[in-house]
């Protein structure tokens, strides 16, 4: 199983033949975000799934009582970069809210169940983010 650096490397070298599936039925792609301190480019593989034509993706960082860097990089600078397979596009990402978040948070965590578990850990709202495409 692919994590972190290695998992977005092989992804982007295989247009996502190697990590888009990362366990059975977990589908992953590639984010690219600007570094909202350094202003470099930032990859991240992460879980999704597609709804309405754009995908969709949670800022869990496995339950921690902060949300994850790329989570602030792109409430800083919100035009992201997207890899689903061969598919590269430029989305601007939205943080859901209310109902829509409610909604979401049921099919993401339909594919990857941890997420329930890391909303019991942590006080914060775990935000769920949609990668509208432009």
């Amino acid at each position: 199983m692919l994590f972190g650096d290695e998992h977005v490397r092989r992804y982007e070298e295989t247009d996502g033949e190697v990590g888009h599936e990362w366990k059975e039925g977990v589908p992953t792609l590639v984010l690219t975000t600007k570094g909202r301190k350094t202003g470099q480019e930032r990859k991240f593989a992460l879980i999704y799934q597609e709804v309405d034509g754009n995908p969709v993706i949670v800022a869990s960082k496995g339950g921690a009582p902060n949300h994850p860097g790329w989570y602030f990089n792109l409430l800083e600078h919100p035009e992201v970069g997207v890899q689903v397979k061969a598919d590269k596009f430029t989305a601007r990402a939205r943080t859901a809210e209310g109902e829509e978040r409610a909604k979401l948070w049921e099919k993401l965590a339909a594919v990857w169940p941890d997420y329930n578990e890391y909303a019991k850990k942590t006080d914060r709202e775990i935000p769920v983010v949609v990668l509208e495409r432009q």
